[in-house]
């Protein structure tokens, strides 16, 4: 079966990211594992910690079905709190876990594929994983691709979900989902200027939010999605 990951801050997790996972899950007929990155050692945190997000992540999925929460990040952080967490790095880690011939999934934004030259080592990411690519109307794909990365990515686009688990990796998948508002670096702004925001995240993580009083310092709103 193919393994999925949707990795990010999270920072709030909020209704946009859930669509896009249970988007990915039904479409590709697989679970999502939603990987929450780390703190970072050398810049401002995001506006909640590591652990704070987590357990916003937590119950966000408590459930739904096929997605769950995959802390290998924070925990590898946890043993190298001096270390940057780069993407290569988490693969490797998977692929010492699964083995070679498992199909294994990044889910990410196309804004996020079209920066992926910028990534650590990122030609060597896909002999490692396929991405699925979560596109939307107006998506930036549409207005081109860098030649740099459209020339890697020429032979690797796919229209077939089931492709994606004939082969380890390599593939780049466009996954179509609805258009959700939310943004986190909004919600970071409404909670820190008392306006709405509970309608753009989940019940319980609303909850949790008010009563950690997360997100009320300003300071925090420019941070990462």
């Amino acid at each position: 079966m193919l393994q999925l990951f949707y990795g990010g801050t999270f920072d709030p997790i909020h209704n946009g990211h859930l669509a896009i996972a249970r988007a990915a899950r039904d479409e590709v007929q697989a679970p999502v594992r939603l990987m929450p990155a780390a703190d970072p050692p050398h810049r401002a945190p995001p506006g909640a910690s590591a652990q704070q997000r987590a357990h916003l992540l937590d119950l966000a999925v408590e459930d739904e079905d096929g997605l769950c929460v995959d802390r290998r990040e924070l925990l590898r952080a946890e043993r190298m709190p001096e270390t940057r967490s780069y993407t290569v790095d988490t693969l490797h880690e998977l692929r010492a876990e699964q083995g070679d011939a498992v199909p294994v999934a990044l889910l990410i934004g196309a804004d996020s594929l079209l920066g992926l030259p910028t990534w650590r080592a990122w030609r060597s990411l896909f002999a490692l994983t396929h991405f699925i690519v979560a596109d939307r109307p107006g998506s930036p794909l549409d207005a081109g691709v860098p030649a740099e990365l459209g020339d890697l990515l020429a032979s690797r686009w796919t229209s077939s979900a089931d492709a994606l688990c004939d082969v380890p990796s390599g593939l780049v998948y466009r996954l179509s989902h609805p258009l959700q508002p939310e943004s986190a670096t909004d919600i970071r702004r409404r909670i820190a200027a008392g306006e709405p925001w509970r309608h753009l995240v989940p019940t319980a993580v609303a909850t949790a939010i008010a009563d950690e009083r997360l997100y009320l310092d300003r300071a925090t709103t420019p941070g990462p999605l």
